[in-house]
């Protein structure tokens, strides 16, 4: 960026017809604009890490929650069992009390014999007994466990579905906002949980202009008018060029700031034309490096209006 800048610095020393006052607004935009992309790249970046630990951690919470239920339908059967085999042994433990009492008389050996017994069977019921109670509860301990698994998982599949039920009603918004310029080169669609609004140059600029042509301005003011009231969303604006070099002793001098230029020219329309939250919009250049259609260079120049959703509320949950 330094070198881009650099060369611009050059550009305009050996071409004295450009007013110092507009080199000095260029300069300001060019920093600004690449301020604000170093800041676009960083939140995206952060955007995909986070989105990617979201769904390892929604992942493994459904791996956990699913081996939590195997794990408590398997500790309920061994309660049955362990409970049968308790009552199994009370059982025996009577018998053999109502035979101890019987044989009481029948001689000392014989009741040793059947006091040994009784005890031994006495201290296996109470080992039972105690195991029967920590196992119940484990239980108890593991039913609590599912309940908060279910909960946290409910808790991210609602958000999701409200973040996915918004989005799409931001879209079908924009879109009939936008429907008499379907025809005029302009295209929506929803992507990763964005929306981006794509208008080809021909709506929106002359060949090789930075100035926005009526009905350009109209489809974008319409555009504003729907975003204006979306405070939680962040808006990137996005200029893109075709691969036909551009060489010009005035600005723009090359694509690079013919597409940043472009894209500023959008924001200040959408600023200057509605309500929309400056601090809500960053303005991009890609130059011809982005194209959607390497064979198709009418479509390749354009401006992309991307809209993402404001994830700090899954954001926070993922970090509880």
């Amino acid at each position: 960026m330094k070198s881009f800048i650099a060369f611009i610095v050059l550009g305009i020393t050996l071409v004295s017809c450009v007013p110092a006052k507009k080199y000095n607004e260029l300069l300001e935009k060019e920093k600004q604009c690449s301020d604000e992309l170093a800041k676009y790249k960083n939140d995206a970046q952060t955007f995909e890490a986070s989105s990617k630990d979201f769904k390892s951690k929604y992942e493994l919470a459904s791996e956990n929650l699913n081996q939590l239920v195997a794990d408590s339908t398997k500790m309920g059967m061994d309660h049955r069992i362990l409970k049968a085999k308790y009552a199994k042994q009370l059982e025996i433990n009577e018998s053999l009390e109502a035979n101890y009492n019987k044989l009481r008389v029948s001689g000392a050996r014989d009741v040793a014999q059947l006091s040994a017994e009784l005890e031994a069977k006495q201290i296996e019921l109470q080992k039972k007994e105690e195991a029967l109670l920590k196992k119940e509860a484990d239980l108890k301990e593991q039913q609590a466990l599912i309940t908060e698994q279910r909960k946290e998982l409910d808790n991210l599949r609602d958000i999701i579905a409200r973040q996915e039920a918004a989005t799409k009603l931001l879209k079908d918004k924009v879109a009939k906002a936008l429907k008499s310029f379907e025809s005029q080169g302009l295209t929506i669609e929803e992507r990763n949980g964005k929306i981006y609004v794509s208008l080809e140059a021909k709506l929106l600029f002359a060949s090789g202009s930075t100035t926005i042509e009526p009905q350009g301005k109209s489809a974008l003011i319409e555009l504003g008018k729907v975003l204006e009231s979306e405070k939680e969303l962040e808006i990137i604006v996005e200029g893109h060029t075709d691969t036909d070099a551009l060489v010009s002793a005035k600005h723009p001098k090359n694509n690079w700031e013919l597409s940043v230029l472009r894209a500023t020219s959008v924001v200040e329309i959408l600023t200057s034309n509605t309500k929309m939250d400056p601090h809500q919009l960053m303005a991009a250049g890609r130059s011809e490096y982005h194209p959607v259609d390497p064979a198709n260079k009418a479509k390749n120049r354009r401006i992309e209006i991307i809209i993402s959703p404001n994830l700090d509320e899954l954001y926070d949950l993922i970090s509880e």
